[in-house]
């Protein structure tokens, strides 16, 4: 598979909730910081959005639509001083699907929702992202809202197969707003999904990805990619973030830990796939990136994955 399509094969919609919002005047909401990723089509009218740590705000018109990958609080509103409201105060009772009005509505509409993701690295992985993407071409407008619509409908009237109709959904319209906003981005972004759009570092992640468990060095990938060695770690670490081999290491245990919970291979057989010579090398790694062993990292995450399966058929 692609970069792309891998970081986003290890994130596992758990759970989701979708309403439209329809109001009028003067108007704020706030919404707290949560998990997992918001999504958002303004259809009629035109209103602000504040993003935590993102400065300056957006003015969004109709047919925008906003994604909010990171865990920050955030405020839709008509103005900076309209006095602002808890959008779970808001929406406390109001079914998945409905439409809820303020004001009496009719100035401005949208729809939107989040959905939350069952693997802990989901965090880390969404980290990489942008705080917010934004796409504003109109063709591209257009897709994103028929999969929002399609995805609420699925909620609002759920029938047999819904919930993995919803799944699918949910992916769908995320890897759609990444690949229009990678379309359309200013080239002037750092990180691995920016990456993908340079062709020497594009080619670089995509041979760290298709075999991650190659004896990779600065150089071999220098080569592989046609720079020289300085040239190359350079350019890396400018449009990544990240050295190559910090790239690496990460992706090595995101990897290993999707399959420490799964529950199927033991560390030392997982360790010798992603090219470790020794466990207790692999172990020492997991232990920095993803903040404990891997033994207990699978034992909870296994505890985790009954709940899920005990409490979300």
């Amino acid at each position: 598979m692609d970069p792309l399509s891998d970081m986003l094969s290890l994130l596992r919609p758990r759970s989701y909730a979708s309403r439209g919002l329809n109001v009028a005047g003067r108007w704020a909401l706030d919404f707290p910081p949560g998990p997992g990723i918001k999504c958002y089509a303004l259809t009629t009218g035109r209103c602000w959005l504040w993003v935590e740590g993102v400065d300056p705000p957006l003015a969004l018109t109709a047919g925008d639509c906003v994604l909010l990958p990171r865990d920050c609080a955030f405020r839709f509103g008509s103005d900076a001083e309209a006095p602002a409201q808890d959008v779970m105060d808001l929406i406390s009772g109001i079914q998945m699907g409905a439409v809820v009005t303020l004001n009496g509505g009719g100035d401005c509409s949208g729809v939107g929702g989040y959905f939350e993701f069952v693997d802990p690295q989901a965090k880390i992985l969404l980290g990489l992202l942008p705080p917010v993407i934004q796409v504003r071409e109109e063709s591209d407008r257009v897709a994103l809202q028929q999969s929002i619509e399609r995805l609420m409908q699925e909620l609002r009237e759920p029938q047999p197969g819904s919930d993995l109709l919803a799944n699918h959904l949910a992916q769908v319209l995320l890897i759609q707003a990444l690949r229009l906003f990678l379309a359309h981005h200013s080239g002037q972004e750092t990180g691995w999904l920016f990456a993908m759009a340079d062709r020497h570092i594009g080619a670089a992640l995509v041979a760290l990805h298709a075999d991650p468990g190659r004896h990779w060095n600065l150089l071999t990938l220098a080569k592989h990619v046609g720079m020289s060695r300085s040239n190359f770690a350079a350019r890396f670490k400018n449009i990544v973030g990240d050295t190559p081999m910090e790239y690496l290491t990460r992706w090595r245990m995101l990897l290993a830990a999707d399959r420490l919970a799964r529950g199927h291979e033991s560390v030392s057989v997982i360790a010798c796939a992603l090219g470790y010579e020794s466990e207790s090398a692999f172990n020492v790694a997991f232990k920095r990136v993803m903040g404990c062993p891997p033994g207990r990292y699978a034992r909870e995450r296994s505890t985790d994955l009954s709940l899920v399966t005990r409490f979300h058929p």
